[in-house]
């Protein structure tokens, strides 16, 4: 909601708010922003809605129980959704480019925003997490960046089926894996949004994307890849570092091949590039030019984001939240010496019941002998929701799979195990998603490492 609000209120719009958040005392930093930057907030409680000619806008967490809602449809004002606000934008632009896809969508919206931004096109940015590259001390949230010209470039959601609202210019879809719906349901989503595009980015090293390619005209697609020859962008072998990795790009129809060298590890990372190196060419970025400019990418907030060391003890913050997520995540921070302490918090009761089965197989092919998951019950912030399958019962499989798993009723207990754990040598990583208190929970993490060694009670290993 930030984001869409800070664009709002761009175009002169005079945006208010509320948020449980902000009730339950989370977030301040983020709504000590939103305040300086003249966003008058109000408690949940229906006291900010007082005349028919405003807007409400919810995220799919609002529900139509919360009081705002209900004194809206009390007095006439106009509830519209968070997806339906975003789509009228998105869908005004002269060059609306769409980020979909379960994974990666976030960090290759900020790639393709920042080549943009390099390049002199002015885009309008819409992400679903901060952007390092554009983060400063009058804008440590930057979600949104305005710009005043021609392109949009939005990541889009499939989890709620707002997807099926947008109506973009060049569409891109990472890949395509079980998270919020099935896969039938998924397949669906995503036909319907690309072949509402005139150009289409796709992922060949994806199944799911690859079999989209069928029912696209010959033309339609720019393919990307890290394996197949047919790709119109395909990279090579690339080379690993902790902070970062290399490769070139060919371009398949030209022969031109171009060195990348991100500040953000991992393979899936290098998949993210190709796509956002794919979509900026539509948008006039030559793809010299776009490599150049994505070696300044500095990365996304809470993905594989290291918090700092204490004691030779890393702490990394990372976003990942479903099997995809966390397969790449395991896989990237395995290929380093090390051992893994994982702190995994379900966001929320839905997802765990749907993807179960999913989480159990990728951590007990992702962890290793020596690695330890602990997990606290799923976030969880009020409303409605299913809480028939929990934490427990996702460890006890992964017990019975021959990993060290465990499970606690909070996070509180999670972090002690750790801190209990932690040898020097060791990666902790927190993983989970719509909870910002969980960066802050690293950091504390963190900060009692530091304590420790100075107590001496660290042991080597």
């Amino acid at each position: 909601m930030t984001p869409l609000a800070l664009i709002i209120q761009a175009k002169g719009g005079l945006v208010e708010g509320s948020d449980r958040a902000l009730d339950q005392g989370r977030n301040a930093k983020r709504f000590d922003f939103l305040r300086a930057r003249g966003v008058l907030l109000h408690p949940q409680d229906g006291s900010g809605v007082t005349r028919a000619s405003q807007i409400v806008v919810t995220s799919t967490a609002v529900e139509e129980t919360v009081p705002d809602v209900q004194v809206a449809r009390r007095i006439g004002a106009t509830v519209m959704t968070r997806a339906r606000l975003l789509a009228e934008l998105f869908n005004s632009a002269v060059l609306s480019v769409g980020v979909a896809g379960t994974s990666g969508k976030s960090t290759t919206v900020g790639m393709l925003g920042w080549i943009l931004h390099r390049a002199g096109k002015n885009p309008t940015i819409m992400n679903g997490a901060d952007m390092k590259n554009f983060i400063d001390e009058g804008s440590p949230f930057a979600s949104a960046r305005i710009g005043g010209g021609e392109v949009f470039v939005s990541e889009l959601d499939e989890s709620d089926g707002s997807i099926a609202l947008y109506e973009p210019r060049v569409a891109i879809v990472n890949n395509i894996s079980l998270d919020h719906k099935s896969l039938d349901e998924l397949r669906t989503l995503f036909r319907d949004f690309i072949a509402k595009a005139q150009t289409v980015v796709l992922n060949l090293d994806n199944a799911e994307t690859a079999a989209l390619l069928a029912g696209l005209p010959p033309g339609q697609a720019i393919t990307y890849s890290l394996d197949s020859a047919q790709a119109n962008l395909l990279a090579s072998a690339p080379v690993r570092s902790p902070a970062g990795i290399a490769f070139r790009v060919k371009a398949r129809e030209t022969g031109e091949v171009v060195e990348v060298n991100l500040k953000v590890p991992g393979l899936h990372n290098v998949a993210n590039a190709l796509a956002a190196l794919s979509a900026a060419k539509i948008c006039g970025v030559p793809l010299a030019a776009a490599a150049a400019n994505l070696d300044e990418f500095s990365g996304i907030r809470r993905r594989l984001e290291v918090v700092g060391t204490a004691n030779e003890i890393t702490v990394v913050d990372d976003f990942a939240h479903n099997p995809d997520k966390i397969s790449a995540t395991l896989e990237t921070l395995h290929a380093f010496p090390g051992r893994l302490l994982v702190m995994f918090q379900p966001h929320g009761y839905g997802p765990i019941r749907l993807m179960r089965d999913g989480l159990v197989s990728c951590f007990a092919s992702g962890l290793r002998d020596e690695d330890v998951l602990v997990m606290p019950e799923p976030v969880y912030f009020g409303g409605t929701v299913d809480c028939s399958v929990g934490s427990g019962d996702i460890v006890r499989e992964i017990q019975r799979c021959g990993r060290k798993a465990f499970a606690f009723p909070d996070r509180r207990a999670c972090g002690d195990m750790l801190v209990r754990l932690a040898s020097r040598g060791d990666r902790i990583v927190i993983m989970g998603a719509r909870d910002d208190s969980l960066s802050q929970f690293a950091r504390e993490l963190l900060g009692r490492l530091a304590v420790t060694k100075d107590e001496g009670s660290i042991a080597a290993r």
